[in-house]
């Protein structure tokens, strides 16, 4: 279908902000900027919010009442951007709307500290989860948007056992960036700028082809729990999250794939700009419901 108006008016805003990959852009400044107007934004209260030290790697601790399971969740933002406090009243909305904890991790970003740093630090956070009592033997699901469910997805691919589920929001996950999205459905998102985002990522040129960079090459596929993957119609990331859904189906995996019909990129954080974010949320808040009741 044609784009949604919210979308359009959302393209309309990111065509006149500068793209990441101009001369002029600056990283350090985007990221305070962006960090600045979330301490603004509203938030649900949730039962108990804390700030933890999770094996050596910051992260954000939410405890809902009666919390039965957990979900470990990496931030999207190419990578580059975005930190746990632009993603606090999202991952306020999955504790509550999951009824299970959530810790948000913090990791390190490029371009200062490259690959596998990120990978590295959502894997530590989830050996600290392996140490707290009332955690531990929770069933434990991997969930990221975008860039974090890249990082959720190679976290999932590092210790498939120690999950019940996988719910990945548009992944980001071919650094080749050659599905035809990137040529047909990338409204508010251009392909020089995905190639940007990996460039910034990789340490190197031989860890484009890392199965913890990207992980659609990985031979693990086929050892994951059950796993949601969740698209948007007018994404270039469209087409690489189909095939994760193809992959998964031909490996024997319990997988359930869903486009969202007129949305693009980056519409899941924003409940207050489109109409899709909040049942997308409760989406994924009732599959993963459902997981933890069929393990009872």
């Amino acid at each position: 279908m044609a784009l949604h108006p919210q979308a359009r008016k959302a393209i309309e805003q990111y065509e006149s902000e500068l793209r990441v990959n101009d001369p002029a852009y600056d990283v350090a400044a985007a990221r305070a900027r962006d960090h600045a107007e979330a301490l603004t934004a509203p938030r649900e209260d949730v039962a108990e919010v804390r700030d933890v030290d999770a094996g050596g790697v910051p992260a954000r601790l939410y405890l809902p009442e009666g919390y039965d399971a957990v979900v470990l969740h990496a931030h999207g933002g190419g990578f580059v951007l975005n930190d746990v406090e632009i993603h606090d009243p999202a991952a306020r909305r999955l504790a509550n709307r999951t009824g299970a904890a959530v810790l948000s991790v913090d990791y390190r970003r490029p371009p200062e500290h490259r690959f596998p740093a990120a990978p590295d630090d959502v894997s530590a956070a989830l050996a600290w989860l392996d140490e707290q009592p009332g955690l531990a033997g929770l069933p434990t699901f991997a969930h990221g948007d975008s860039a974090g469910a890249n990082l959720a997805l190679v976290t999932a691919l590092r210790r498939p056992e120690r999950f019940a589920g996988v719910a990945l929001v548009y992944p980001f996950l071919d650094p080749t960036t050659s599905y035809d999205s990137y040529r047909t459905a990338a409204e508010g998102f251009d392909v020089a700028e995905a190639a940007w985002y990996w460039q910034q990522y990789a340490a190197g040129p031989a860890d484009l082809e890392h199965p913890d960079l990207a992980p659609l090459r990985s031979d693990r596929l086929g050892l994951l729990p059950p796993t949601l993957v969740v698209t948007a119609e007018h994404d270039p990331l469209r087409d690489e999250g189909e095939h994760l859904v193809e992959l998964l189906a031909d490996a024997g995996v319990e997988v359930v794939g869903t486009r969202y019909l007129g949305q693009i990129h980056g519409f899941w954080r924003h409940d207050r700009v489109f109409d899709a974010a909040e049942p997308l949320m409760r989406q994924v808040a009732s599959w993963i419901r459902m997981q933890v009741e069929r393990g009872r």
